[in-house]
């Protein structure tokens, strides 16, 4: 891991602590089982690194994961869920290691957010939603939080080589097979999950560098953008009216045209 070997302790936490075999053998580094879902276990796992270290001198919030589907069709647990550990479980984890943070009058808070928190991409709304929330949250908490020296940055990396990638492919794969108004625009979004939102695919650890380079700076950027996508797609957005932003969305995705307003009245119109 790339802070432990600048000399940084790092707990590192994952829901399932099998799936951090990669900092096996880093003296400066240890697991820790972690749900973010569950706001108790958040107030345990910092209680425990305070316990044994003392202070807390960065928070990394990059858990996460996208539930894709079209809006009607995502179900409402499923919606809660992508909050729960996309939202909620970053503001559990700010809470219970700000105390320690304040005290010392020192600290820094980086929460990976995604290109998503800026584009609202069609049958990503859950997932999109939350990071919108996220970049609204760190926005917010920079300012309120600043006075006791504690630094906010947000990490907006576009697509990366990660395991993340094959879960969103499990979210979407129950409506590929799933008949309904939607079931024929899902391969294509697929598709485009796989090919024209992958531009600029970097590994992983280039996210790591500018996590841990921010983490090191006195006066950190409050946003780092990493890949080609975040760095020229999100200014291109800003500049694009949102009509036309909609058509490159259906041509990315294949949708079709929108019929007439004349045409949607002869076929469906009450008048």
């Amino acid at each position: 891991m790339e802070a432990s070997r600048r000399g940084h302790f790092v707990f590192a936490s994952a829901r399932r602590i099998e799936d951090l075999t990669s900092i096996e053998g880093l003296e400066r580094a240890r697991p820790l089982g972690l749900d973010v879902a569950d706001p108790e276990g958040c107030r345990r796992a910092v209680a425990s690194v305070l316990a044994e270290k003392g202070r807390i001198d960065a928070l990394v919030n990059n858990a996460g994961y996208a539930q894709y589907g079209a809006i009607e069709d995502v179900p409402l647990a499923d919606w809660r869920r992508q909050y729960e550990v996309n939202v909620f479980g970053a503001v559990s984890l700010v809470q219970a290691a700000l105390p320690a943070m304040r005290q010392a009058r020192h600290g820094a808070i980086v929460n990976v957010s995604s290109v998503a928190g800026k584009i609202s991409i069609p049958f990503a709304a859950p997932y999109c939603s939350s990071k919108h929330a996220l970049e609204a949250i760190s926005d917010a908490l920079r300012v309120e939080v600043a006075p006791f020296g504690i630094r906010v940055v947000v990490v907006e990396p576009g697509p990366i080589a990660t395991r993340f990638d094959d879960r969103a492919r499990e979210e979407l794969s129950p409506f590929l097979s799933r008949s309904g108004p939607y079931s024929g625009f899902y391969p294509n979004a697929q598709r485009a999950m796989d090919t024209d939102f992958q531009m600029g695919r970097l590994p992983a650890e280039a996210v790591a560098k500018v996590i841990v380079n921010a983490i090191e700076s006195e006066r950190p950027r409050t946003r780092y953008r990493i890949t080609s996508m975040s760095k020229i797609v999100l200014p291109l957005r800003r500049a694009m009216p949102d009509r036309f932003f909609d058509w490159r969305m259906r041509k990315a995705l294949g949708l079709p045209k929108a019929p007439t307003s004349r045409s949607s009245a002869r076929e469906g119109g009450s008048g």
